[in-house]
């Protein structure tokens, strides 16, 4: 299966914001795409659909937020819902990812480009996408499912 998946679209699950990123195999790397409003977790299903048609992914991965300990919580299986939500209306493989610390190693990559150079910086929420994306395309796994 992983030799049919050559693009990627990345979803760093919230309850205010779904961070969303575009990646690709041949280098293993990804970029930032705007962030999804939610509301209460629960995105505006048009605006994602939207974003699957102009990226045209082979599969969509989504950030399982597990506790340090491998614990899950309630924003765990929110995530899963939502990625077994994804599955079922694009038909699309999803696959789980887990995406501990990505947040935090977002916050301090933005925080080091931004001393470096003014201006528009992408989300955090999309940022830490792009860190699971690439992380997965480096190492992918597809044990993960919702």
């Amino acid at each position: 299966m992983l030799e049919r998946i050559h693009t990627v679209l990345g979803f760093d699950y919230g309850l205010k914001r779904i961070g969303v990123a575009t990646g690709q195999r041949i280098t293993a790397t990804a970029a930032p795409l705007n962030a999804l409003a939610a509301r209460d977790g629960v995105p505006d299903w048009a605006h994602v659909e939207t974003v699957i048609k102009e990226w045209q992914p082979h599969a969509l991965l989504v950030g399982l937020p597990l506790n340090m300990d491998d614990s899950e919580s309630e924003i765990s299986r929110l995530a899963r819902k939502f990625a077994r939500r994804l599955e079922g209306r694009f038909a699309l493989p999803v696959f789980m990812v887990d995406e501990r610390l990505t947040s935090r190693s977002a916050r301090e990559l933005l925080a080091d480009i931004g001393e470096r150079r003014k201006g528009k910086l992408p989300s955090l929420d999309s940022t830490a996408a792009v860190l699971m994306v690439e992380g997965w395309l480096s190492a992918p796994s597809l044990e993960y499912k919702p």
